[in-house]
């Protein structure tokens, strides 16, 4: 190594001159648009003519944003963040990306927002992994048959509208009449399943969006559930993106083999969102002022979730979407478009709600489109005539209403269906094992109940688990694990409850076992 400056000088001098040779020089261009107009979370930009639909787009002053209409001379940008620092005139580049969130085990037990931003106080979360929120639906070759069931706890869905893994079932009902709540309980009962966890709200108020969280932290396994709120103080943008980036989170999951559910409450609000960014944009209107395209905009949604075939994984997610009705119209646009793309629907019934029925489920208009292909083989079996029987009840109580004396026969069918109505009454957070259920149907569907009083059949299910865990815990164990029950398992656990029954009511003369063996 020599110190001659002249050599040094010499040997810099070559360097720098072979890296002027290698660059490539001539003009550069960089595409800069300007925003024309700003307000209510959209900002309208000119001067960027090649920007795609769904583009990112950021702020010079930090905010991002996406292109949701692209007209000839200008484009028309959903804004996530807030408005009041945009102003007219600033600077917009685009990103060549699209919006894209976190996804991965570290989501699971954070509460986020839409764009993957943690809400609590448990710090950043700990992923390099991104995924965009606009993923295209499973092919039909990738899907598999929707044979394994989804335990929610709640007898009157469990027993007459059994879900399956990768089915889309619609919770649908008027304002404050239970929706979330069924949905709540659903993945309060996941807490000894393998099935993952998503709960979004949209447009919802802090309050609930509070009581839903303080619920699931309560009863249920927080550290297995991804929280996504965009509450009705966040942008038209963040409510509009909120469902799409759960279900990217979700499909982490399901495309690892492994089961996942997604609550989307509610789709109503969604819609309304939907509405107001293509108002705001200038598109034109339709049905109650919704744009052509609000249907295929859900069904794009909900066609996310399914059953994988075993080529891919054999996972699942499982898609409970909410939705809001007006006095019970379920003629209305947004909630004939869900119940068509939707594989069933659990409509809720203001008047049942009322009158102290909660679960408040319509029988009668409520069904699961995947039928008994998903139900548990000893809950099939116990539950096969509930459903009649119970149809039956509510028709000849509403004739008795007129008047006169029913013969026995028919006081028989109002004796049993009271016991069944008071079985399908459960209260709120307390979600019941497969077991349970099993108990419950066979005890109502032999007779057990029928002289029992009806305020006395709450107190029969409160000891329920204690006295199958106690008298028959082989059966229990046997009906958890495989779903499966014989005929000498059903006259046990009827022994078990005729027994339990006797120390509730000693002098109600507790009939013996009757029915099917």
């Amino acid at each position: 190594m020599t110190n001659d400056p002249d050599i040094v000088l010499d040997d810099w001098l070559k360097t720098a001159s072979a890296k002027v040779s290698a660059t490539t020089l001539g003009p550069q261009s960089e595409q800069i648009g300007q925003v024309e107009e700003v307000g209510d979370g959209i900002a309208l930009i000119s001067g960027l003519p090649t920007v795609q639909l769904d583009e990112l787009l950021r702020f010079d002053k930090g905010q991002c944003g996406f292109a949701q209409v692209l007209e000839r001379d200008r484009v028309g940008c959903v804004v996530f963040d807030d408005l009041n620092t945009i102003q007219a005139g600033d600077s917009v580049r685009g990103t060549g990306d699209v919006v894209r969130v976190p996804v991965g085990p570290a989501l699971l037990g954070r509460i986020v927002d839409p764009l993957g931003r943690p809400l609590d106080s448990k710090g950043p979360i700990a992923t390099d992994m991104r995924e965009p929120i606009e993923r295209p639906a499973p092919a039909i070759i990738d899907r598999d048959l929707v044979t394994q069931p989804v335990q929610t706890g709640l007898v009157v869905v469990d027993t007459l509208f059994a879900l399956g893994r990768g089915q889309r079932e619609l919770i649908i009902g008027d304002r404050a009449i239970g929706k979330t709540t069924i949905a709540i309980d659903t993945i309060i009962n996941q807490r000894t399943s393998d099935m993952l966890c998503v709960y979004v709200a949209i447009g919802q108020k802090s309050s609930s969006v509070r009581r839903a969280i303080d619920a699931i932290t309560a009863f249920g396994a927080p550290e297995r559930c991804i929280i996504v709120v965009a509450g009705s103080s966040s942008s038209p943008g963040l409510q509009w993106i909120a469902p799409f980036a759960a279900f990217t989170m979700a499909e982490y999951f399901r495309d690892r083999g492994q089961h996942a559910l997604i609550v989307v409450d509610d789709l109503t609000k969604h819609a309304a969102s939907h509405r107001e960014i293509a108002l705001l944009t200038r598109q034109s209107p339709g049905r109650e002022a919704y744009p052509g395209d609000v249907f295929y905009v859900h069904a794009r949604l909900l066609e996310r979730a399914a059953k994988l075939s075993k080529e891919k994984g054999g996972g699942s997610l499982t898609a409970l979407p909410v939705a809001e009705t007006d006095a019970g119209n379920l003629s209305a646009y947004i909630p004939t478009n869900l119940i068509s793309i939707a594989d069933g629907q659990i409509v809720l019934d203001a008047r049942l709600f009322h009158e102290g029925q909660k679960p408040a489920v319509d029988v009668g208009t409520s069904v699961s489109r995947v039928g008994g292909k998903t139900q548990a083989q000893a809950l099939r079996e116990a539950a096969e005539t509930v459903r009649l029987d119970y149809a039956q009840f509510l028709e000849l109580e509403t004739f008795t209403r007129f008047g006169g004396m029913p013969d026995t026969r028919v006081r028989d069918k109002l004796t049993r269906g009271a016991r069944i109505r008071a079985v399908l009454d459960q209260p709120q957070h307390a979600p019941l094992r497969l077991a349970d259920e099993v108990a419950l149907v066979l005890a109502v569907q032999s007779g057990l109940l029928d002289p029992l009083p009806l305020p006395t059949v709450a107190l029969f299910r409160q000891g329920l688990r204690e006295t199958l865990d106690r008298d028959v815990p082989d059966i229990v164990h046997r009906i958890q694990e495989t779903g499966a029950l014989d005929d000498a398992g059903k006259q046990a656990i009827r022994e078990a409850l005729r027994k339990y029954l006797q120390t509730l009511t000693p002098a109600a003369g507790v009939p013996e076992v009757a029915g099917k063996p």
